[in-house]
C-alpha cells in the first residue's frame, strides 16, 4: 500500500479525482444559487397608509405615522403582485389599551405567507388621550406695514367670531392663540373683507395638531384715513370799521378733524381760522373758510361759523340823546287884588 502511495501516477489519479469532484460541487452550488436568484425577488413598497382602530368618538391618539414602508422578499411573481396591486393593509389595533403611553407593534394582513415582510417602522410609541372640544374666540390679525402712510387700521372682526377646536386634552389646555391672518398688497387704503384660515398655536407659537370647525372665517378689515381733532382758534386780520365796536367773537364749533400723514398731523396743536374784521358789520353769525394746514389732505369742515357781538357808534349817540331831559320853567304866581292895589 505504501508503495502504491509512493507511485506518482497514483497521486496524479487521486488529484484528478478530487479536482473533478470539486468542479462538479461548485457547479452544482452555482446552479442552485442562479435558480434561487431567478425565482426570489425583493420589493420595497413605500408610503403605505396605516389604519388605526380605536374609539375615535371619545379618544385621541398621537404618535402614529401616517404611512410606513413595507419590504417584501420571496417569489418574484408574488413580490411583484404585492407591489403593484397593494391589496394588503397595515394597521394598529388600540381597542384594548387604556389612556396613556404605549409601545405598539404594527401589523399587516392579506400578504402571502410565502413572502417575508419587514415594516419600517415596525414599532411606534403612541399616546392615548381623552378627546376634548372647546369653543375659542378668533383674533384676526394683519401686518400694519401693509397700510399706506396717512391711513390706519380702524378695526378687524371675524365672522363667525368663534370656532370649535377638538383635540387631545393636553393640546387643548396648551392653546394660547387662535388667529386668522389676513394678507394683502402694500399700500392699503380701503376697507375690505377676506377669507382666512384659522390657526391654533401654543404660547411658543407652535402650530397644534387639532381639528378646527370651521377651518376658515371671513375677516372684515376697516381702514380709515388718519386724523386728529384739533381745537379751533381765531386769528384776527384786517380792521373793523370806525363806527363798529366788536365786543365778542364766539366759535360755534370749537374743534375740527384734520386728515393726513401721521408724521405731519401729530405735530399740529391747533387749527387757526382767519377772521377778517372788516367784514363784520353787525351782530350775527358769519362763515369763514378753514385754511388747510400744509401737508394735510382735508379737514372735517371747509367752513366754520362764528357769532359776532357788535355795537355801532350811531346807536350809542341815539341812546345818549334819549337819556337827556330838559327841565320845565316854573309857572309865575297868580296876580291878586292886593298886588294890583299896591
Amino acid at each position: 500500500m505504501d508503495k502504491m502511495m509512493d507511485s506518482p501516477w497514483v497521486l496524479r489519479i487521486i488529484a484528478l479525482f478530487l479536482a473533478c469532484l470539486l468542479f462538479f460541487s461548485v457547479r452544482t452550488e452555482l446552479a442552485s444559487t442562479d435558480k434561487t436568484a431567478m425565482t426570489e425577488q425583493v420589493e420595497v413598497i413605500r408610503d403605505v397608509p396605516v389604519e388605526v382602530y380605536y374609539d375615535d368618538d371619545s379618544l385621541i391618539v398621537t404618535g402614529i405615522p401616517k404611512t410606513v414602508n413595507v419590504t417584501v422578499r420571496g417569489p418574484k411573481q408574488l413580490a411583484l403582485q404585492a407591489k403593484l396591486v397593494k391589496d394588503f393593509s397595515v394597521f394598529i389595533n388600540l381597542n384594548d389599551l387604556l389612556i396613556g403611553e404605549h409601545s405598539v407593534e404594527l401589523q399587516y394582513e392579506n400578504i402571502s405567507d410565502k413572502l417575508k415582510v419587514t415594516l419600517d417602522p415596525a414599532t411606534v410609541k403612541v399616546n392615548i388621550e381623552e378627546k376634548v372640544t372647546q369653543e375659542f374666540r378668533v383674533d384676526p390679525e394683519m401686518n400694519n406695514r401693509l397700510i399706506d402712510e396717512g391711513y390706519y387700521l380702524k378695526g378687524m372682526s371675524a365672522n363667525p367670531a368663534t370656532v370649535f377646536v377638538t383635540g387631545a386634552k393636553s393640546a387643548i389646555e396648551s392653546i394660547s392663540y387662535v388667529k386668522a391672518t389676513v394678507t394683502g398688497e402694500q399700500g392699503l387704503r380701503q376697507s375690505f373683507s377676506q377669507e382666512a384660515a384659522v390657526k391654533v398655536l401654543d404660547r411658543d407659537l407652535n402650530k397644534l395638531d387639532v381639528m378646527i370647525e370651521p377651518e376658515k372665517v371671513k375677516v372684515r378689515v376697516d381702514i380709515a384715513e388718519y386724523s386728529k381733532e384739533l381745537p379751533v382758534t381765531i386769528k384776527e386780520t384786517g380792521k373793523a370799521a370806525d363806527d363798529i365796536t366788536i365786543n365778542r367773537l364766539t366759535l360755534i364749533t370749537n374743534s375740527l378733524k384734520v386728515y393726513g400723514k401721521k408724521s405731519i398731523i401729530d405735530v399740529l396743536t391747533s387749527l387757526p381760522v382767519e377772521v377778517d374784521l372788516s367784514k363784520i358789520t353787525e351782530s350775527k353769525t358769519y362763515e369763514f373758510d378753514v385754511k388747510l394746514p400744509e401737508g394735510a389732505t382735508k379737514v372735517s369742515e371747509q367752513k366754520i361759523k362764528i357769532k359776532a357781538d357788535v355795537t355801532k357808534a350811531e346807536k350809542v349817540e341815539e341812546e345818549k340823546k334819549e337819556t337827556i331831559t330838559i327841565p320845565e320853567e316854573p309857572n309865575p304866581d297868580p296876580v291878586t287884588e292886593d298886588d294890583v292895589d299896591s
